[in-house]
């Protein structure tokens, strides 16, 4: 049988196995057995080498080509240094030895620790070396996390790759730009900010045969990576795209534990939510600003389709109702002109009894938010003391509102608490006093008891509220400074619209479908909410606080 089957030498190599030097190195196992199969004249020796891969692990390439050869009836022996290089894991390597080798016919040798399975004796130990072995990388595994633990409370970056966009120096092994790899990091974000989707930009990126992010890395570092494909070397996917622009890397940041594992076994990748993970800010040159970044995050919250003449909405998931609180959809078709997009009601649009259909033309609405945008602006640069004054003020009472809202929340919420107390003390005594039978308790309590724990889950939640309004601070000092900054806004691009505006709230005109009737509409602006509706507003507030709040808002007509 042997005479007509190849003999299958395997290796196999990781990070566990460092601590043991030169003598587990790939080709200190080939010299080994190659030299062994020579000694005992085995038939067509083969080598299936894994480097780089966990013995807890079987899914390896290597391997699972060689238990297929075997599947298959191509390999009559199977030799390894030690059953170590087999697996680490006693369960599947004890499958393999004692029941898949066997059914396929296969003879299995382990040199170094003395397993033959055509020598019943030579297996008398093999368990227990199969579980010293599963010992070694689950205590390997346990020092290889805490090592990784101290790194990330640290502040050290956990990946052993540079992301793309960056490449690591070599004497502090810390994150610097790469350049070329930057100036594409920038377009994506770039397009992204301007209304394109990943799949939009992938298929740009592609067609402009931009290389991707493996095929880049093995071209000019030659470096390998598990998704390279050299046959497609501008293959971007859509994936790929979006996991960039959701890489707080790109900032400047250090975000350690986002991915974890459950064991040393199950390798599958588990997402933590960013509360849970431990971010450390400017631990290396940004290549996106915060800006961008947030400009970018507000687009794919709202994650922008194109229509179908393959234009994009600049005001998508901006544009809300004021009535019913859904975003509005905006209306296009080849056979009328521009000058007749409109938004109108998404409730409107599925149900018109709903609501009404509060029409405006988009034309319009650009001429508005365009000026009241260049007004805020002005206002902002030209007079900042009153302007920051104003709006410290505006938010001071708009915060207090709140407060007070979630504070009579929260008193309803306890006194409401307090009272179901009371009513399960009372069924308790009549249950106990047999007023009531135990079922009767049972059907009774179980509304009240539903009841309560919604609000002990509310409570803590209203706390919560409460707590971060009283600690919200004044987002002025970020609004000048934008302001500053674009100081000639003459036309409105998407990446204006996120940079500035949170949300624009469009009521119904005073009379429905009229050309001519009054309609308002009301801009907020991110950080700092609505800001009244013409030039004077931040003075006629300041000298008149009581009555700053109402400001009529802009008309369109």
């Amino acid at each position: 049988m042997s005479n007509q089957k190849k003999t299958a030498l395997y290796c196999r190599l990781s990070q566990d196995d460092g601590l043991d030097g030169d003598s587990n190195s790939i080709q200190n196992q080939k010299s080994i057995l190659q030299r062994f199969a020579e000694d005992h004249h085995f038939p067509t020796p083969c080598f299936y080498v894994d480097d780089g891969f966990s013995g807890g692990n079987f899914q390896r390439p290597a391997f699972q080509q060689m238990i297929a050869d075997m599947e298959n009836g191509e390999v009559g022996i199977i030799v390894t240094k030690d059953l170590s290089r087999l697996g680490r894991n006693q369960l599947h390597t004890g499958l393999y030895i004692e029941e898949r080798f066997p059914m396929f016919g296969v003879r299995y040798i382990a040199i170094n620790d003395n397993v033959d399975t055509e020598n019943a004796e030579s297996n008398d130990l093999m368990p227990f070396k199969n579980l010293f072995n599963e010992w070694f990388i689950r205590d390997t595994s346990r020092k290889i996390r805490a090592v990784q633990k101290a790194k990330a409370e640290r502040g050290e970056r956990l990946g052993t790759r540079a992301p793309y966009g960056y490449v690591k120096d070599l004497e502090t092994k810390k994150l610097v730009i790469d350049e070329e790899a930057a100036a594409v990091v920038k377009r994506i974000f770039a397009l992204c900010a301007a209304g394109n989707g990943p799949s939009r930009i992938a298929t740009i990126l592609t067609k402009e045969k931009v290389f991707c992010p493996s095929y880049y890395a093995y071209q000019k570092y030659g470096l390998t990576h598990s998704a390279l494909d050299i046959t497609k070397p501008y293959h971007w996917s859509d994936s790929a795209v979006a996991n960039l622009l959701e890489n707080e890397i790109y900032l400047g940041n250090t975000v350690n534990y986002r991915f974890s594992t459950r064991s040393y076994k199950d390798k599958r990748k588990i997402e933590h939510p960013r509360e849970e993970c431990l971010v450390f800010e400017n631990t290396h040159p940004a290549i996106i600003s915060k800006e961008v970044w947030d400009i970018v995050q507000q687009v794919r919250k709202n994650k922008r389709r194109r229509t179908k003449m393959d234009e994009q909405n600049k005001y998508s998931g901006l544009v809300i109702c004021a009535d019913c609180g859904k975003t509005m959809v905006l209306h296009r078709a080849h056979t009328m002109s521009a000058d007749y997009n409109h938004f109108t009601c998404r409730t409107y649009k599925k149900d018109g009894e709903a609501c009404t259909a509060h029409y405006i033309r988009e034309c319009i609405l650009d001429e508005i938010v365009l000026e009241d945008l260049r007004r805020v602006t002005a206002e902002a640069r030209e007079h900042p003391q009153k302007f920051a004054e104003y709006l410290n003020s505006k938010q001071s009472a708009e915060l207090q509102k709140d407060i007070r809202r979630l504070g009579k929340e929260k008193a309803a919420m306890q006194k409401r608490k307090a009272e179901l107390d009371a009513i399960f003390k009372k069924l308790y005594e009549d249950s106990v006093l047999g007023r009531i039978t135990a079922e009767q308790f049972q059907l009774l309590s179980a509304s009240y008891t539903n009841e309560q724990a919604k609000l002990i889950e509310s409570l803590p939640q209203r706390e919560s509220e409460i707590h971060r309004l009283k600690e919200t601070v004044s987002n002025t000092a970020a609004f000048l400074d934008k302001a500053k900054r674009y100081t000639d806004i003459t036309e409105l691009t998407p990446e204006l619209l996120r940079l500035f505006i949170e949300k624009i709230v469009v009521h119904e005109k005073e009379v429905k479908w009229s050309k001519h009737a009054p309609q308002t509409v009301e801009i907020y602006y991110n950080g700092i909410g609505y800001v009244g509706s013409g030039q004077q507003d931040v003075e006629e507030a300041l000298e008149a606080p009581q009555t700053q709040d109402t400001a009529e808002p802009r008309q369109a007509s």
